[in-house]
């Protein structure tokens, strides 16, 4: 049997600093809001992400080496929530160090995502507190998330507001 240590070593960040009591709790009973780990390949997280845009293929070992960098970086906080071994919801903070604002550090959020299967039960509500606690824990001065003009009706809903421009050009 896998101890707590050694799973902890298996996931992206420690999730006794990171994930917050309170936000588990407001989860129905058998979903649990955790730190992505290392094997999350093998629980339908590249899958999930799917739903959300393209993703092409990624071999197991792929994946593990995304981890193992993204680990070795330490900026980059995902988090998902799982039900039943499988991920059924999903989002990024992209931690960026900063000169203005004394050195300060901004929290970009990314890749949010409910499994269609699972949406209307708050899941994406909970993501967006979660990594805003995150957030806090790392001492953002504030966080940034692009959207689509469709949902920016469910962000004002997590006291986002909206703000400024996105100016996209893709390669």
């Amino acid at each position: 049997m896998m101890t707590i240590d050694e799973k902890d070593q298996k996931t992206l960040f420690d999730r006794s600093v990171y994930i917050s009591k309170e936000i588990q709790a407001a989860l129905p009973s058998s979903y649990l809001i955790r730190p992505l780990r290392r094997d999350d390949d093998e629980r339908g997280f590249v899958e999930l992400l799917s739903q959300l845009s393209i993703v092409g293929s990624i071999t197991q070992e792929s994946f593990r080496d995304r981890f193992d960098l993204l680990k070795q970086q330490g900026s980059t906080y995902i988090i998902v929530i799982e039900e039943d071994n499988k991920i059924v919801a999903s989002a990024t903070l992209l931690v960026e160090y900063k000169f203005l604002r004394k050195c300060g550090i901004v929290g970009h959020i990314e890749d949010v995502v409910v499994h269609d299967s699972q949406r209307g039960k708050k899941l994406g509500i909970r993501l967006i507190d979660q990594l805003h606690y995150i957030a806090q824990a790392v001492k953002c001065y504030k966080t940034i998330l692009n959207c689509n003009e469709k949902n920016i009706s469910f962000y004002e809903k997590c006291f986002l507001k909206k703000t400024d421009v996105q100016m996209t050009r893709y390669f």
